[in-house]
């Protein structure tokens, strides 16, 4: 009978990378560790890691191991969850990480439609940078996270992106500065006050391209991590800025802006990763129809790993 213990341990290592760094996660030796493992490979009947120099590298059975624990410890985290849930009053729980780069407003109305399931939810939410809540999310800390961006295969972070929906972005400005820079848009912005989301927003990249290939220069006044911040300044007057156009309503009447034109080649997508290639939790489900249905109409492409 399988020893769900040594397939812990190794799921631990495989996931860690190395003995070491999984000893110290579940404060036992390494040498432990290692006993359990060679116990685990005997009772299989197979070698699941293979020794790279100093990298232990799974083998095709430790693949295949490796994605069976996966599933079978992501039950047993769901079945933990939902017996302390249906102990505190029989609500769902729903814990979300949320990326600094994704627009507050547009995660809230992601979220919306799971506050509205049959059963009640406590939802839980997150906002961090990405690489932190990725590890968040392997060690089931989390049961989705939602970014502007597909999981980079080279975290080595098992999981997959299923894509919400996409928005071209637009510009958007006070109205004395709507009224300034839309007539020849896009050739005006040369030489505009402009403020400009961080490096940490995957829409940073399409924007400069976008700018270079226009050839537009602007006066940058700033660059935000937190696009709110980045919406106040530019609420201020103190230049215009590039938003998902989904927004347009929402610039208009919490912060007085008005579009000034269609960035047309620049595109925002918005993804829920999560540890399933299927998606299973009531909340989770609800989330992805409700974008692809209403908020963003059809997802623009295939769910990817």
């Amino acid at each position: 009978m399988l020893n769900y213990k040594q397939l812990y341990y190794f799921w631990n290592v495989a996931r860690h990378g190395s003995i070491t760094r999984a000893a110290e996660r579940l404060h036992l030796t390494p040498q432990t560790i290692s006993g359990q493992l060679a116990e685990l490979e005997r009772s299989l009947g197979a070698d699941l890691f293979r020794r790279v120099g100093r990298r232990l590298d799974l083998t095709s059975a430790g693949k295949l191991a490796l994605s069976h624990a996966d599933e079978i410890f992501q039950i047993g985290n769901e079945l933990e969850q939902s017996l302390r849930s249906g102990s505190a009053g029989g609500d769902l729980l729903f814990r979300v990480g949320i990326a600094d780069a994704v627009p507050k407003s547009i995660a809230h109305r992601l979220l919306a439609p799971a506050l509205d399931l049959p059963e009640r939810v406590c939802l839980v939410c997150h906002e961090e940078k990405l690489d932190r809540l990725f590890g968040e999310l392997a060690i089931h800390k989390l049961d989705l996270v939602i970014a502007d961006r597909q999981l980079p295969s080279e975290l080595g972070v098992r999981g997959y992106s299923h894509a919400l929906g996409q928005s071209a972005v637009a510009f958007f400005g006070v109205p004395a500065l709507a009224a300034r820079y839309r007539p020849a848009f896009p050739a005006s912005l040369d030489g505009a006050p402009m403020l400009l989301p961080g490096d940490r927003a995957a829409v940073q990249a399409p924007v400069a391209r976008w700018l270079h290939d226009n050839r537009i220069h602007p006066q940058i006044v700033g660059k935000f991590d937190d696009t709110a911040l980045m919406k106040a300044f530019g609420k201020a007057g103190a230049g215009v800025f590039p938003a998902p156009a989904i927004l347009e309503e929402e610039l208009r009447t919490q912060y007085g802006t008005e579009p000034i034109g269609l960035a047309r080649d620049v595109v925002v997508r918005f993804y829920a990763i999560s540890v399933e290639r299927r998606l299973t939790h009531p909340a989770v489900v609800a989330l992805r129809n409700a974008a692809q249905e209403s908020m963003f109409g059809e997802a623009p492409a295939a769910d990817g790993r």
